[in-house]
């Protein structure tokens, strides 16, 4: 059985085809789907970004809510550039009067300039922000562990905690990343920890793969350069 996410996108698929794409009449059944996105943790750039379009349009039918959606499904997708599209298509006055996506610009921040710790720090105290945003966090944490597979060759396992949202490290009790949890993203990955508490992430100079570079240059084109030059 189809769910509701696959059974709308077959319908907005169509609907944004064409000049409907920019009828304000259709912007209830986008915000529909994008609240069906954010229920069933599915994804569309698409109609999202035709979503903020059309509020460019018409400013009365602006919606904090279903905004603060689309950019909190933007960040699931990082490390794409979906946060950057959708954020420059949202009116100055909205990013910094309108309390929510404030908040949610300021997440993103954290997020593409690596201060994880100060992310998890500054959700815990918004969490009513991922409200019915399904698999929120776990997208976050999928990201963070490609920022560390890019990054690390080894790495601390307290540091590693910290990064994914640890309690114990952050001295949270609501966190719900434990300490089984770090071992399920190590195990996803394939890192593996020694007795001094170090995790091997991945040796950085094996991945560096020289290549040679070989320039063919006929004869004619010798002899071109060489006429020129005299």
């Amino acid at each position: 059985m189809a769910s509701s996410f696959e059974q709308m996108r077959a319908n907005v698929g169509k609907l944004l085809r064409g000049i409907d794409r920019y009828n304000p009449e259709n912007l209830a059944t986008l915000e529909r789907y994008v609240e069906t996105q954010a229920k069933e943790n599915a994804y569309d750039l698409e109609a999202n970004l035709a979503v903020l379009k059309l509020y460019q349009f018409n400013p009365a039918y602006f919606q904090t809510t279903v905004t603060s959606q689309i950019l909190l499904k933007a960040l699931t997708n990082l490390p794409h550039t979906d946060f950057t599209l959708c954020k420059c298509m949202i009116d100055q006055t909205h990013q910094q009067e309108e309390r929510p996506i404030r908040q949610i610009l300021y997440l993103g921040n954290l997020l593409e300039t690596c201060h994880f710790q100060a992310f998890w720090s500054s959700l815990e105290e918004n969490r009513e922000l991922i409200d019915g945003i399904t698999g929120f966090e776990d997208s976050v944490r999928k990201f963070i562990c490609h920022v560390v597979g890019i990054t690390y060759q080894n790495i601390e396992r307290r540091l590693l905690a910290e990064m994914l949202g640890d309690p114990l490290a952050l001295s949270l009790t609501l966190w719900p990343c434990t300490d089984t949890q770090v071992k399920l993203w190590m195990s996803k990955y394939g890192w593996t920890e020694n007795e001094d508490g170090q995790i091997f992430i991945f040796n950085q100079e094996e991945s560096i793969k020289p290549k040679n570079i070989v320039e063919k240059i006929d004869f004619e084109s010798v002899s071109s350069i060489m006429a020129t030059s005299q």
